[in-house]
C-alpha cells in the first residue's frame, strides 16, 4: 500500500497509526497538498491528502471512507470500530466530533496564512467550534474510567481525538491551552506514548503554494 501526505495532517496521521496498528505493511510519500500538488492529483482528483493506494491500484480517498475500507480487510474482529448498534454509532461519534474539530483547525491554518489579513469573524467561529468540540469531547472522557474511550482497546475515535490534539498544540498554541482540558490531555498523553503513535509523526509544517 501507499499512503499519499504528511503526518502533520490530523486525517493522514489517523490513516497511518490504523495502518500500523493493524499490521498492515505501506509506503509512504510525505507529499504536500501545495508543494506537491500535481503528484498529488496524480492519484486524487481532488487534490486533497490523505489518499491510500492499494495493492491492486485502487486508491481509496478521505480519511473516514479509507478507514472503512481497512475496517473490511481487516475484518470486524479486528477493527478499531463496533461492527454496529449503539457502540458503533456512539464510536462514529467521536470520530465524527474529532474529524469536524479538525476540519476546522486546518480551515483555520488556510484563513490565517493564505490571506494578506485574516477574516476576524471567520477566525472566531472556527475558534468557537473548536472549543464547543473539546468541551464536548472533554465532558465524554471525563465521565469514562476506562484507559481509551470505549474500553481497554484503542479504537478509531481515540486516534482522532488524538490527532486533533496534537494538531492544536502545533498549529494553534495560540488556540489551546491543555490544562483547560485534562481529560484530552491525559488522553493524548496516553495515545502519543504507544509505539504506533511515535512512529507516524512529524512537526507542524506549513508549505506555501507555488506562485506562477
Amino acid at each position: 500500500m501507499l499512503l499519499i501526505g504528511q503526518y502533520d495532517s490530523p486525517f493522514v496521521r489517523r490513516v497511518a497509526v490504523a495502518l500500523t496498528l493493524y499490521d498492515l505493511p505501506f509506503e509512504h510519500r510525505a507529499w504536500s497538498v501545495f508543494g506537491d500538488a500535481d503528484k498529488v492529483a496524480d492519484y486524487t482528483p481532488l487534490r486533497r491528502v490523505p489518499a491510500l493506494v492499494l495493492d491492486d491500484g485502487e486508491t481509496m480517498i478521505d480519511s473516514a471512507s479509507i478507514l472503512d475500507g481497512l475496517d473490511g480487510i481487516v475484518g470486524p474482529e479486528r477493527a478499531l470500530i463496533p461492527p454496529g448498534g449503539a457502540e458503533r454509532r456512539a464510536a462514529m461519534r467521536i470520530c465524527a466530533l474529532g474529524s469536524g474539530g479538525a476540519e476546522k483547525a486546518v480551515s483555520l491554518v488556510y484563513e490565517r496564512l493564505l490571506h494578506a489579513r485574516a477574516t476576524p469573524a471567520w477566525v472566531d467561529r472556527c475558534q468557537l467550534q473548536i472549543h464547543a468540540v473539546l468541551d464536548t469531547l472533554e465532558a465524554d472522557r471525563a465521565a469514562r474510567t476506562t484507559p481509551y474511550w470505549f474500553g481497554d482497546d484503542i479504537g478509531h475515535g481515540d486516534i482522532m481525538v488524538a490527532c486533533l490534539l496534537r494538531f492544536l498544540k502545533e498549529a494553534h498554541p495560540d488556540l489551546i491551552d491543555p490544562a483547560a482540558w485534562p481529560a484530552l490531555a491525559a488522553h493524548a498523553a496516553r495515545c502519543e506514548a504507544l509505539p504506533a503513535f511515535q512512529r507516524c509523526q512529524q512537526p507542524f509544517v506549513y508549505t506555501p503554494p507555488k506562485v506562477g
